[in-house]
């Protein structure tokens, strides 16, 4: 499958549009990670754990996102965005939208 975030994919033309597709994933970060990731903040640095924790959750997103393009008989998604939020004081919700087409 083919996942883009542009609106074409150079030499193929789409020959339908079967719909839009979304992904989503909400993660949850521990105690723990919140400490280190803390103290790392304060010294700086990069913080090891949120970017795994972030990787994670965009991994998840964008395979949810290829399963529900392929149950509706697309072979790519085009447009995707990605979106970052937190929700509430620990949770992290990644969501990934596009249009699932048929190339031909």
């Amino acid at each position: 499958m083919i996942l883009t975030t542009t609106n074409t994919v150079e030499g193929m033309k789409i020959t339908d549009y079967r719909g839009i597709v979304v992904g989503e994933a909400i993660m949850g970060a521990n105690v723990v990670r919140d400490f280190f990731a803390g103290i790392t903040d304060i010294i700086g640095g990069r913080s090891g754990a949120y970017e795994s924790k972030l990787q994670d959750a965009r991994d998840t997103a964008m395979h949810e996102l290829e399963e529900r393009a392929a149950a509706l008989g697309a072979n790519a998604v085009v447009g995707i965005d990605l979106d970052y939020e937190v929700v509430g004081d620990s949770m992290l919700m990644v969501s990934v939208s596009g249009t699932a087409v048929v190339l031909g």
